[in-house]
């Protein structure tokens, strides 16, 4: 079925269709236009001489060709992705973009500082800025390094533990004047706290740390970390912030303060091949002298 002569364009094109579900998708993931990638999709059926793809309202299902296509087409996705790390390796220049993945909250409060260091240290670096609270797949390259908060897992990665930080429980100066300055668990139960989703993880994890909460404890729910802060700044309730942000923000104030801190690590990783180029090893570098100690 594999033309030797095949247009890798047009593989990649239904591989990433393939993986996304629908041509908007892919195409937005690899920044072409709908069309464009459609072409190239049907350039390949018509190379083949098969049916790859059938449409189901916007989404598209693989048929039993495009099934039997996937699994090559997937082994040449990840040559080409071994290839374009080897090459990126390989570059000696201090010029070029480097791109760095962190959490919302991270990204917004404490990278800033970090990205003017490098900014002054390695002006021909670009830095393109990544704030997501999922893990960026570093091999797909999705991001040429990642702050995180978990020890990676993948054989490939490099990742160095730059130090523990902590989380404590805040709250705004109005919410204290008005409702108090709770200290213990047990004042904690008849607060209301700012959740993260409906998922039950976030309960859980206070329940952990001995604050018996329901649900019921909970006034708003936000995924994101930012928004979730700027909810506790506005005063609706009892939130939970990395004590460096925390410091940054003056109109918040340390509640509960006899339950025990949030701990995590902050881990720094890379993918093996692009720890070799010059630049990307000069941004992991800085990036490590930055958050291996706290700004408080």
């Amino acid at each position: 079925m594999i033309d030797k002569n095949m247009d890798w364009n047009h593989l990649h094109a239904f591989l990433q269709t393939a993986e996304r579900g629908s041509l908007s998708a892919a195409a937005r993931y690899m920044g072409v236009t709908q069309s464009t990638l459609s072409r190239q999709v049907s350039a390949l059926e018509v190379e083949l001489g098969v049916t790859l793809f059938e449409r189901v309202g916007r989404s598209v299902v693989l048929t039993q060709a495009g099934s039997g296509l996937l699994e090559y087409a997937r082994t040449m996705g990840a040559a080409a992705q071994d290839l374009a790390l080897a090459a990126t390796g390989t570059s000696k220049t201090v010029d070029g973009v480097v791109s760095v993945s962190a959490t919302d909250a991270v990204a917004a409060f404490l990278l800033p500082r970090a990205v003017q260091r490098i900014s002054e240290l390695a002006p021909g670096v670009t830095i393109e800025v990544i704030a997501t609270d999922t893990i960026s797949d570093l091999r797909r390259r999705e991001a040429d390094i990642a702050i995180r908060h978990v020890r990676p897992q993948e054989p490939d990665l490099i990742a160095r533990l730059l130090r523990h930080a902590s989380a404590h429980f805040y709250a705004s100066a109005d919410w204290v004047a008005t409702n108090g300055h709770p200290r213990s668990a047990r004042d904690a139960l008849k607060h209301r706290f700012i959740g993260v989703d409906r998922s039950g993880n976030y309960l859980a994890l206070l329940q952990n740390c001995g604050l018996q909460l329901t649900e019921s404890n909970f006034s708003v729910l936000a995924d994101n970390t930012v928004a979730s802060w700027q909810m506790v700044r506005q005063g609706l309730g009892i939130g939970v912030m990395m004590e460096e942000i925390a410091a940054l923000t003056p109109s918040v104030v340390r509640v509960l303060d006899e339950v025990a801190p949030i701990m995590f690590p902050i881990w720094l990783v890379t993918h093996r091949e692009l720890h070799t180029a010059r630049r990307i090893r000069v941004v992991f570098d800085l990036l490590a002298q930055e958050f291996s100690a706290p700004t408080v």
